[in-house]
């Protein structure tokens, strides 16, 4: 990018990449060195006369041991001193190579993570995330926040160097792990340890007092203790995740729109479900007419578990469409009236929890307070709120629990597989149930939406948001949503126009507004010639917004402000 110096690259390349920028840099030298005194040596000392390239060659033959060719022997007691001496040099070089560049990239020979790691400050250390480290460290990048993520597991941490993410191998109960991981310039310490938690705590409050620590725990009942040690702040990525997905199937029985994001004043973003007694379903995008009924515009569409971005305006919306909008509040509001009409629930219509561990419960927990909704629950470990003692992937169960005549089931188990085939079953017992689940795997989404989910959401994703949050102070969509918006500044397309720019084509990513002049321009013309100072807001999936992010080398700035 322009303004970016050669000099400030180089700084940014790891420890380890500098190194090996040095010993090319050497060896050039050396070799060129070697040339120029061997060929002012033959003509002096030996007298003969021969060009540069020959001499090139010779010195190249003699520092690899592949030869001296027609230039041996040598009469002169100097040149033959000189070429021992460039043979030992060649040997000692050839020892360097083996062992810092060969050895590290074709063996598994022991590497030394600590040396590919780039100068840190303002940087995040992470400790023993075990919640799928990439999806958090592509968020982070994402993000343009740089970190170092501490895995007492070498292997994994070997892993996670080699696909090119920041990672070191150590103990975060050891303060020297985070003196290595620089912790001096960190701005925050995220841990997320298990039994190991307090533990790391006190290491880091032991070596930097005043560094922000956010913890992360699928035990609720620690988060005082955990304030207590030292921790800034406690987060409960599983007890969000119950608490979204109870409070969404609430959201079946009102007009209440969830996890808007406000781009600008008068601009918001949210995502919106189509329910099954909804007069969009069945129609086509085309003939929807959203924009003329309601005035928000439809950014994109889950449709049939794929994102279409734009849509396809001969698509059909079905039960489980989920329509990317943009538009104000009061637009946003009126597309939620008209794609998810409030239900009037029978007097037998309950909710279904399959799966009593943290996310069971704490859905469990917000459907207890709707006094007018009764609840029935499912766990293969009989407990205190167990209703029904089983495993919820079986048909016999789910009849049992009363999936057939429910409204809404919502499936808490930790097991992917589990969780796949309770959606399967519940759907062919109950083709119009509302079914919203829980996965552990951010992968396994898509598969959830095929196999009938009409609403997911993964623990490494909601996880991920979660810290995000607390870095940026602001969501970029929901924490549990598959697509995000980010403000990146224009100057990549600078001269072109919104069609020509490629962005779309490259990388999957759509713009939904323009920002010049502290004005966002949301009726956007494809023939707009893009400034240098404009600010681009788009909209795209994780991996699109980060191929977006890699692509054109920029950074995301903060929606608001």
């Amino acid at each position: 990018m322009p303004g970016i110096s050669w000099s400030s690259r180089f700084d940014d390349l790891s420890r380890r990449s500098r190194l090996i920028v040095y010993y090319l840099f050497g060896l050039t030298a050396l070799v060129l060195t070697y040339t120029v005194i061997y060929n002012t040596g033959m003509s002096v000392l030996e007298g003969r006369e021969q060009s540069i390239f020959r001499s090139f060659q010779t010195v190249t033959e003699t520092m690899t041991t592949t030869g001296y060719g027609a230039d041996s022997p040598w009469e002169s007691p100097w040149m033959n001193l000189f070429m021992v001496f460039m043979q030992l040099s060649g040997i000692g070089v050839g020892f360097f190579t083996l062992r810092v560049i060969v050895i590290p990239l074709f063996t598994g020979a022991e590497v030394d993570l600590d040396s590919r790691l780039s100068p840190k400050n303002d940087h995040v250390i992470i400790c023993e995330y075990d919640r799928d480290s990439a999806v958090l460290l592509d968020e982070l990048e994402q993000l343009g926040i740089d970190y170092v993520l501490i895995s007492s597991d070498e292997e994994e941490a070997i892993d996670l160097s080699d696909e090119g993410y920041s990672a070191i191998h150590g103990s975060p109960q050891d303060a020297a792990t985070f003196e290595r991981a620089s912790i001096g310039g960190a701005r925050a310490v995220i841990t997320d340890a298990d039994e190991a938690t307090v533990d790391t705590i006190l290491t880091v409050r032991s070596v930097r007092p005043d560094v922000e620590v956010i913890t992360l725990t699928d035990d609720g009942s620690l988060r005082d203790v955990l304030l207590a040690t030292g921790a800034d702040s406690v987060l409960s990525p599983r007890a969000v995740l119950g608490q979204r997905l109870a409070r969404k199937a609430m959201s079946l029985y009102t007009s209440e729109l969830h996890d808007t994001v406000g781009v600008a004043e008068g601009l918001e973003v949210t995502e919106i479900s189509v329910s099954r007694d909804s007069p969009l379903d069945g129609t086509s995008i085309r003939n929807s007419r959203i924009r003329e009924r309601t005035g928000a515009n439809v950014v994109g569409a889950w449709i049939d578990g794929e994102l279409q971005l734009p849509p396809d305006p001969d698509a059909v919306i079905g039960p489980n469409t989920v329509l990317l909008v943009s538009g104000d509040h009061d637009a946003l509001e009126e597309l939620g009236e008209t794609a998810r009409p409030v239900r009037s629930r029978g007097r037998d219509e309950g909710v279904v929890i399959a799966g009593l561990g943290e996310v069971g419960r704490a859905a469990l927990s917000v459907v207890e307070g709707e006094s007018d909704v009764s609840a029935t629950t499912v766990d293969i470990v009989e407990g205190p709120n167990t209703d029904v003692v089983g495993d919820a992937s079986s048909r016999d169960t789910l009849r049992e629990v009363g999936v057939e005549d429910a409204g809404v089931i919502l499936v808490c188990v930790p097991n992917d597989s589990t969780a796949l085939l309770t959606t399967v079953l519940a759907r062919s017992l109950n083709p119009d149930i509302e079914i919203l689940v829980r996965m552990s795997d951010a992968r396994a989404t898509t598969k959830a939406l095929r196999a009938g989910a009409d609403y997911v959401l993964s623990v490494p994703r909601i996880s991920a948001r979660m810290v995000a949050r607390e870095l940026r102070g602001e969501e970029v969509l929901g924490a549990g949503s598959q697509i995000r918006i980010d403000r990146v500044p224009a100057e990549p397309f600078a001269g072109k126009t919104l069609a020509d720019s490629g962005i779309y084509e490259k990388t999957g990513c759509r713009v939904i507004a323009v920002e010049h002049g502290g004005e966002l321009t949301t009726s956007l013309d494809p023939d707009r010639t893009i400034a240098a100072e404009d600010r681009l807001v788009i909209v795209g999936t994780d991996e699109a917004v980060q191929r977006f992010l890699a692509t054109f080398d920029v950074s995301p700035r903060p929606l608001a402000g």
